[in-house]
């Protein structure tokens, strides 16, 4: 599901670098859906750091040539992957569009925000995954508007079981830059954790949803 192995680690350090990714097993944070989790992901910080924006749009549009071949369009998913959505389709001279978590209640009623023709090839741009709902609630939208949805590529993604079966179901290839694996593995590695810790952010994978200290 990683492009390569050297740059899910690379990814993976440059995330723990600039606190995009907290990890904190003794006080666990809460997500929205109301699971407990020892680690906080926010990939949104990659914007405010030039270097490591620069990077992620870099090996973004070299991995998504290379696995995917050139699309016509680079899809963001609003809100969290807009801004390395913009970056990815600016390096690549493509177009960009973005999609909304439902149609506006106004105006022209848009999901998709920005010109899309129907039979397009569209490559998505996510910047997380946990189960992939909304990710491919987003695909479905594009479809609708009549793109041809060649893959996903996301910065990072948890590695449940129900995401990879959400996105084998959809017919969906999902690539990403980093993911859980290859964060535990350095974070041990860098001491940014310790083995007793480690132990718990196994756990927690194993079954997210239902996790307490």
């Amino acid at each position: 599901m990683i492009f390569n192995k050297d740059t899910a680690e690379k990814t993976a350090e440059l995330l723990l670098q600039i606190n995009a990714i907290k990890l904190n097993p003794k006080n666990p944070f809460t997500w929205a859906s109301g699971w407990n989790s020892p680690i906080y992901c926010d990939n949104r910080l990659i914007l405010s750091f030039p270097a490591i924006r620069n990077y992620v749009r870099e090996e973004f549009s070299k991995h998504i040539e290379k696995e995917f071949g050139k699309p016509d369009v680079i899809a963001g998913v609003a809100t969290g992957a807009i801004g390395i959505g913009v970056l990815v389709a600016e390096y690549m001279g493509l177009p960009f569009v973005y999609v909304r978590p439902e149609a506006k209640k106004h105006g022209r009623q848009n999901q998709v925000e920005g010109f899309l023709q129907s039979g397009q090839n569209v490559v998505v741009v996510e910047d997380l995954i946990s189960t992939g709902n909304s990710s491919l609630l987003a695909v479905e939208a594009l479809k609708a508007a009549g793109a041809h949805v060649k893959g996903m590529a996301a910065i990072f993604t948890y590695g449940f079981d129900v995401a990879e079966e959400n996105f084998k179901n959809a017919n969906i290839d999902l690539k990403t830059l980093s993911n859980y694996e290859n964060l535990l593995h350095l974070a041990v590695a860098k001491n940014y954790i310790t083995e007793n810790e480690l132990n718990t952010l196994q756990e927690w994978r194993k079954s997210p949803s239902t996790w307490s200290v």
